[in-house]
């Protein structure tokens, strides 16, 4: 996916940082947004050992909730790049608890940036898509919107709402040659995952047709599918990959 512009949320570490990687060392120009600099900053000295002197990779220090922010950033791309060619929205927090205990502020920050950061991106990005008449969205959700889980309604219904996001707008951007997709990853093996204890991995994996947990490579794969020309065809759906987990 040569000289293609790709914009990369939540990108400094798991999925996010293996996506980023993907296209990356597939000779796209990625353009990176987290939180957290000192991560950003390390993968794009890690990256840029190996680079393609005509590659960029560029990253931007903002939270997916603040629309102005997100705006600024993809403005400031459009000025040097001239276009924007693929949208990932990988940004995505968890902070579990039954309903009963969960505090208004656990809600609204899964809410924020699961769900409300998507929207911002989406929309940023949307406009000039529409003006280039071209563009990918892919959207990260998760089974769990579809499945539900005790003791995370907050981040269930975020996902949930990420996919009807995407159905939305794969019908509003459609005749615009713009292609939205989401992927529902099941239970891949991140950092964000390690804090679960065994008995509940083990769980986990009594439910897995495949018999075993998905890795980041596995949904970077998918990803880089979605955005490339293989998939014109494709729009509106949510792809799950799950090793089987629901069918």
């Amino acid at each position: 996916m040569k000289n293609k512009n790709i914009i990369i949320t939540g990108a400094s570490q798991g999925i996010g940082e293996t996506i980023s990687e993907k296209f990356f060392n597939n000779y796209s120009n990625i353009f990176l947004i987290s939180r957290n600099k000192d991560k950003l900053e390390k993968i794009k000295k890690r990256l840029s050992d190996k680079k393609d002197s005509t590659q960029t990779i560029s990253y931007f220090v903002a939270s997916v909730e603040n629309y102005n922010d997100i705006s600024n950033i993809v403005k400031t791309i459009i000025s040097k790049f001239k276009h924007i060619d693929v949208l990932i929205n990988n940004a995505g927090i968890t902070d579990d608890n039954l309903i009963v205990k969960m505090k208004e502020e656990q809600w609204d920050q899964v809410i924020n940036t699961n769900l409300k950061g998507t929207y911002n991106c989406c929309k940023a990005v949307s406009k000039y898509m529409i003006k280039q008449k071209s563009g990918k969205i892919i959207n990260i959700s998760s089974i769990i919107g579809e499945i539900g889980n005790k003791g995370q309604v907050n981040y269930a219904a975020s996902k949930a709402g990420i996919v009807g996001l995407t159905k939305s707008l794969s019908k509003e951007l459609g005749s615009r040659n713009i292609n939205v997709n989401a992927i529902n990853p099941g239970f891949i093996k991140t950092k964000m995952t390690e804090n679960l204890d065994k008995d509940k991995n083990l769980d986990f994996l009594n439910k897995i047709p495949l018999n075993r947990f998905g890795t980041a490579e596995d949904v970077s794969n998918l990803a880089y599918f979605l955005a490339s020309k293989d998939s014109d065809y494709i729009t509106g759906q949510t792809i799950n990959i799950d090793g089987g987990m629901v069918v």
